[in-house]
Order: C-alpha cells, then structure tokens, then sequence
C-alpha cells in the first residue's frame, strides 16, 4: 500500500460513512477495533510479515506543521504532507484521531507548550475530494509551564478503568503527572529521581500503568514503568547506556500483536529522522533494529505520534 493512501484515507468518504455506522465520543470508546483505527492507523491488526507505519507530527515554533509517513524496510519509504497553518510551539503531546458522535467528522486532538503555557488543539480534517487539509483551533488550559522541557499523554480507553495523565519532565529534576478531567487538570504531585532525563514518549499504556521511553543527556535510553495506583514508585529499567544523545524527540506507535514499537528518533541539529523497530520492552534484554535515517526533513521543534484514541500502546 502506497504511503499516501494512508494519508488520504483521512478525509476519505468512505472513512466517514463507515465510521457513522458505529459513532464514538472522545471520552472514551469500548471497542478497540473501532472502523476508524482499522482505516486509519492499522499497525496493531498487520500480519506477520507487513510492514507497520510510523506517523509523525512536525509543529514548529514558526507556527507550521506537517506530516511525515515513514515505511521501514531495506530502503525507508517517506512521504510528507503539504506543510500547513498551526501556532507555534516548544513541545506536543500526541495528536489523538477521533470521530464526532454523529460520525461526520474526523478530528485531532492535543497539547501543546507555547512558553510557559499550556494549550490544547482540536485540528480537523477537512475534505477537499482526493486531498485533504488541517483546520486547527486552540484554547490555552494553563499556565506555568516554562520549566518544563518535555510533555507526554496517556490514553487508555479502550476498557473499564480508562485513565488518561498528562506527564511532564521539569528541570528541576522532577517528573509531573496530571490526572486529565474533561477539559480540566488535577495534579498528582511531582515523582522525584528524573534528573538528567532529556526527552521522553508514552511506549505503553494499561489499565493498572503506563510506562514512559526516556533518553538521558548522557545518551542513555530507559523506560520508567508508572503504576497508576496513588504512591507508587515508578520501575525504571535501562534499555541501552549510550547512542541516544543526539535525539530531542522520541514518537512511537505500536506494531503488530506481540507488543512490538516503531521508534522514529529525531535529531533536531540535522533535521534528521532515524526508525527502530523495538521488541517487547524488557530492560537490556530489549531487541533493537534499526532501519536508517528516513529520507524526509523533519523541522525543528517537539514532534509527535499521530494516532486514534482507541489504538493502545503495548510496548512494554
């Protein structure tokens, strides 16, 4: 399947009629293997052997963004959508796709640090017959945020206890999590031990924990296990010990039904962008394959995973 018919599949009509056939509010749906995540962002239904789709999110702090689409393989095929109109931005969480209840329109949702504030996007697609086009609106949810220097979400909706946190890593060493209400926020106070810890992604995501994909300044690459229980200490694990400096951005999307995760590592200084293909995440017994540097420019500014809200991470 060429790369661009995942993209255009967005907007498509037949999405769309398929989707009204079972419509789903952002608060949560039941169904893991809702039409719009078998159409959209198939990676956890491929056959053994297909090849999985990294999906990623450019904005940048000019006040663009643009999409990238990257198959692995011997030779990485690429494709990148027309830039487009965003606001400028520091740091992004996960662009999550969901369906209006009346199935008619397809939308993203997300965070976002513009200095030391925090916003949320709702972007939407819009047709255009065989293309499509991002429309964005914002609303700033809080502020405060300078010193924090990277953010994540989690979003477990697919069963009964559905939970979705906001993490952030500050530089006083301290990594934050907020329970997400609605459109509000209740801090669950900060967990202590993440100094030197530079970037990070959500790789995991359960009923009872998530877990975090960190790289250290010193080029350290770790997961931090987080128990959703109130007061639990999070299990740190060490993937690799060095190799991962050079990266300010970590976007993973999960692949296949054994736990596996397509890792895009970017580097902000080259522009550069490099796959992985990791296996169940287990510490250093963690397999690790890399397929290269994507033949595609990625701006400079916090990239993120493009995915839906019923597609659950599973990497560790």
């Amino acid at each position: 399947m060429k790369l661009q018919r995942f993209a255009l599949a967005l907007a498509s009509v037949a999405l769309l009629a398929t989707a009204a056939a079972v419509p789903a509010a952002a608060t949560g749906q039941a169904d893991p293997k809702h039409p719009f995540a078998r159409n959209v962002n198939p990676n956890t239904l491929k056959a053994a052997g297909d090849p999985c789709v990294s999906d990623v999110m450019s904005p940048t702090a000019a006040g663009t963004s643009q999409e990238t689409l990257a198959m692995p393989g011997r030779r990485i095929q690429a494709f990148q959508d027309t830039p487009f109109k965003f606001v400028g931005s520091r740091a992004n969480t996960t662009w999550y796709g969901a369906v209006n209840a009346a199935g008619t329109q397809i939308y993203y949702y997300g965070l976002l640090l513009q200095g030391g504030n925090l916003y949320r996007h709702t972007t939407y697609a819009r047709d255009n017959g065989d293309t499509y086009t991002w429309s964005p609106t914002f609303k700033k949810v809080g502020s405060g945020w300078t010193s924090f220097k990277s953010i994540a979400t989690s979003n477990f909706s697919v069963a009964a206890p559905r939970h979705a946190y906001l993490y952030g890593l500050n530089t006083n060493g301290s990594l934050y999590r907020y329970q997400i209400v609605g459109a509000g926020f209740r801090s669950l106070g900060p967990i202590a031990g993440f100094k030197g810890f530079k970037t990070m992604t959500v790789i995991s995501e359960t009923a009872t924990y998530d877990t975090l994909l960190m790289t250290t300044n010193a080029g350290a690459l770790w997961t931090a296990h987080i128990p959703v229980a109130a007061g639990a200490k999070p299990v740190m694990k060490q993937i690799r010990s060095t190799g991962w400096s050079t990266y300010e951005s970590l976007v993973v999307q999960s692949c296949g039904t054994r736990g596996g995760s397509l890792l895009v590592a970017i580097d902000n200084d080259t522009q550069s962008g490099y796959q992985f293909a990791l296996s169940k995440a287990n510490g250093a017994a963690t397999a690790i394959t890399s397929y290269g540097k994507i033949p595609a420019v990625f701006n400079v500014a916090g990239h993120a995973a493009v995915t839906t809200h019923y597609d659950q991470l599973a990497g560790e």
